[in-house]
């Protein structure tokens, strides 16, 4: 797809931005713990997201779509399903599933979409399996498709070493359906799921970096929540307002749990004018963010990498527009997401004639360096890359491969870019 987008000053408001596919993810797959009728309002309806909704029916829930409104009414006993659980190109779904379905009585298998089906899972299985799980798959469980036997295990405790919060997720729900767990990590993943659990009445306790998890004795209590706007998504855009001249851009109802909006964090101390405005605490901090658009500089981003890895493609781009020499540090779990990211940014890169060095673990790049500024971009089937360098629109001749993509997360994003002035030709 051809991308052009205009050059000019704006100041724009945002409301109907994607909403929080973290969130929505959770909400969906833990109503299978409750005894009623759960409603969540702004659910993403994304591909990814109605994915999730998709495995519950297969799983036993009744769902049914009231407007703005999913209601989702959980079985009484998880299903062990005659089909194969589908979980397109959804990494979190496919994890998140290992560890709900690995202590559930049944038998279960999950497979993907050509990309979804290459990355690794051996993260989840392999730990589980140790603890006397039964998960099989290709390269002894890393790939999916995954076959699961389901039944109880032990107590077991685990440090997340990965701080990831898809691990520390899979294994808080298998302690949860077995025989309870222990988890620590170095520093806090995401905690959207303790958040979560918390308003359930579930039988965790958090203290600092240390969960206990005991096991379920009764089903949990059903919950009516309003999901928020998803930092991650909308940062494509604050992206674009700070390498804009004389603009202003206020993104709305927005998710800002200090795990999520470490980019924007980033982007400020670049020299972007950002500042938040709480509105709710009712489970999660949610309010405003407004961006001004100035000069940025170079920046090294080594630590809280957990927290803004689904953003660093968006800041990829603020590198370019900035002075100096940027660094990214300890962050090889770019290499297994949609995409090999590290790889997938400085392809593009070399093809606009950046000036960069690759490492195992991150990248640097030089600021306002590019020779050529007529470019066909690829994609990699990786919608947040997609997403990205379809900002450079504002200033370079484009066009971008596999666009599709970008339906898995957030369906609505080239509309929104129209707002800002773009136009599209295939």
């Amino acid at each position: 797809m051809k991308i052009k987008l205009a050059n000019k000053p704006f100041d724009i408001v945002l409301n109907d931005i994607a909403s929080d596919k973290s969130i929505s993810h959770r909400a969906a797959l833990f109503s299978l713990l409750t005894d009623g009728e759960c409603s969540i309002k702004n659910y993403l309806l994304a591909d990814d997201c109605l994915n999730t909704l998709k495995v519950i029916q297969a799983l036993g829930a009744k769902v049914e779509r009231v407007d703005n409104v999913i209601k989702i009414i959980p079985p009484e006993n998880i299903i062990s399903p005659d089909t194969v659980l589908e979980c397109g190109n959804s990494g979190t779904l496919m994890r998140l599933l290992i560890g709900f379905l690995a202590t559930q009585n049944g038998f279960f298998v999950l497979s993907g979409d050509e990309y979804l089906n290459k990355r690794p899972m051996k993260r989840i299985s392999s730990i589980l399996n140790s603890f006397g799980a039964d998960i099989c798959g290709r390269d002894n469980a890393n790939y999916a498709p995954l076959a699961i036997k389901g039944h109880a295990i032990e107590y077991f405790k685990y440090h997340n070493y990965l701080k990831s919060a898809q691990v520390k997720t899979a294994l808080v729900l298998a302690g949860l359906l077995s025989k309870g767990c222990e988890i620590s990590e170095d520093e806090l993943s995401r905690n959207h799921s303790e958040n979560l659990l918390k308003i359930m009445d579930a039988p965790i306790t958090v203290d600092n970096l240390n969960i206990k998890v005991l096991p379920l004795t009764k089903k949990l209590k059903p919950y009516n929540i309003n999901i928020p706007n998803d930092p991650s998504s909308a940062f494509f855009f604050a992206v674009l307002c700070a390498i804009s001249e004389n603009s202003t851009l206020i993104l709305k109802n927005m998710l800002l749990n200090e795990t999520r909006i470490e980019a924007y964090e980033i982007l400020r101390k670049m020299g972007a004018d950002i500042s938040y405005k709480i509105t709710d605490e009712s489970y999660e901090k949610i309010g405003d963010i407004t961006i001004k658009s100035s000069k940025l500089k170079a920046i090294e981003v080594s630590k809280n990498i957990s927290w803004l890895i689904d953003e660093i493609p968006a800041l990829s781009i603020a590198f370019l527009y900035a002075d100096g020499i940027s660094r990214v540090k300890n962050a090889k779990e770019l290499r297994v997401k949609e995409s090999d990211r590290i790889n997938a940014v400085l392809e593009n890169y070399k093809i606009l004639g950046v000036k960069f060095e690759e490492f195992e673990d991150g990248f640097s790049v030089v600021g306002k360096t590019y020779t050529n500024n007529k470019a066909n971009l690829k994609s990699f089937g990786d919608h947040r890359i997609a997403m990205s360098f379809s900002l450079l629109a504002k200033d370079f001749d484009i066009s971008i491969d596999d666009t599709q993509c970008v339906s898995s997360s957030f369906v609505n994003f080239y509309d929104i870019l129209k707002i800002f002035g773009a136009s599209y030709e295939n």
